[in-house]
């Protein structure tokens, strides 16, 4: 999530609990963006999950501009912004928006994605969406 707008940028699941390549699929996302917008500042910030402290996963981040961050151990409030928003997703999906199972949960997943960051206006950035935000900025910027 760009914790400017509130945009979610990346995302990735598994069925199974840990899985590398989840983290991996993440990342991948995120380096396509990067390398779409070379311009941007990118910090990913994560907790110190075994994949997020290792070698090969954080070799990659400086590669493409990418400067890294992890919150302190054992201190789940210092990525409170992704914990509020996966529980968020969490939510508005089961309880606002009566996911009933009968499509996959990645296509379900999906789609709240695009609807938060596309059609659900936020307080914080004044009743636009994040997309409706990050254009209206560039939109001021190019002026």
């Amino acid at each position: 999530m760009d914790l400017w707008n509130n945009e979610i940028v990346s995302h990735a699941l598994s069925a199974k609990r840990g899985d590398r390549m989840t983290y991996i699929s993440g990342l991948e996302d995120l380096i396509e963006l990067k390398k779409r917008h070379p311009e941007y500042r990118m910090i990913l910030h994560s907790d110190r999950g075994s994949v997020y402290a290792s070698k090969a996963y954080n070799e990659l981040l400086p590669m493409y501009g990418i400067t890294r961050s992890m919150s302190r151990a054992g201190t789940p409030t210092d990525n409170a912004a992704m914990e509020a928003i996966n529980g968020w997703i969490k939510a508005e999906l089961f309880m606002d928006l009566h996911v009933t199972g009968e499509e996959p949960v990645e296509r379900q997943i999906d789609d709240y994605i695009l609807f938060f960051n596309e059609q659900r206006p936020a307080y914080s950035l004044n009743y636009l969406t994040p997309t409706q935000y990050r254009e209206s900025c560039v939109a001021r910027a190019a002026v």
